[in-house]
């Protein structure tokens, strides 16, 4: 399967026989109609969320990002941070610090909003996707509060639909431009093309992953 490394082969391949990656006809939030549909919720499992922190924790090697500590922002993000540094970990004796926040803060106990361990070094943001890019802006302004003991390192997501919003850009392209750095993804619109091209898929599935890329792609 050229072009794919191993560990997105696996992702993809696992997502589509568990049904978090489906095609058919689905309404988006932008009211777009999508050909295919990612349920990041889906990955619900033992197993699902180990394969999962897997290909992210690969993701982060191949990409060659500078970091220092994982950060999870809540709710999606939590499982995948701890996840994610326990492979590290066993799989690549890689051992960070890592930490998620609260939707709110507690005014009691340890109190604050931030559980783990305290923003410091280069911190890499793991989420499911960016869409509107709300949950990543939070993320950097929790690590920019930090004070100068911390800064942002960059972001890594599941799937990036590498779709345009309501400009030219696609939410990530946004994100990119504002804060000056990368996000990376597992998989993006054109990895599952690949897959359905090189797994004698379905031409008509194919045609309208590529027509929707031609239309809304970026």
């Amino acid at each position: 399967m050229s072009g794919l490394a191993n560990y997105q082969k696996e992702f993809i391949t696992t997502c589509l026989s568990n049904k978090i990656l489906k095609f058919g006809t689905f309404t988006l939030k932008s009211g777009r109609t999508s050909p295919y549909f990612f349920n990041a919720g889906d990955l619900s499992t033992g197993e699902l969320v180990l394969m999962t922190a897997r290909a992210y924790a690969e993701a982060i090697l191949a990409s060659g990002v500078k970091f220092d500590m994982l950060f999870g922002p809540a709710y999606k993000g939590i499982p995948l941070v701890a996840a994610t540094a326990l492979i590290l970990q066993s799989e690549h004796k890689i051992n960070v610090p890592f930490a998620f926040d609260r939707k709110e803060a507690k005014t009691h106990g340890e109190g604050g909003n931030i559980i783990g361990a305290p923003f410091k070094g280069k911190v890499l943001v793991l989420d499911d996707v960016i869409t509107g890019g709300t949950s990543i802006r939070h993320s950097i302004n929790l690590i920019k509060n930090a004070g100068e003991q911390a800064e942002f390192a960059g972001v890594v997501v599941s799937v990036d639909r590498q779709e345009k919003g309501q400009g030219e850009k696609s939410a990530i392209q946004e994100v990119e431009s504002e804060y000056g750095v990368n996000v990376f993804s597992v998989i993006g619109m054109t990895d599952i093309i690949k897959y359905l091209e090189t797994t004698q898929a379905d031409q008509a599935l194919i045609d309208q992953m590529l027509k929707y890329r031609e239309t809304y792609g970026c």
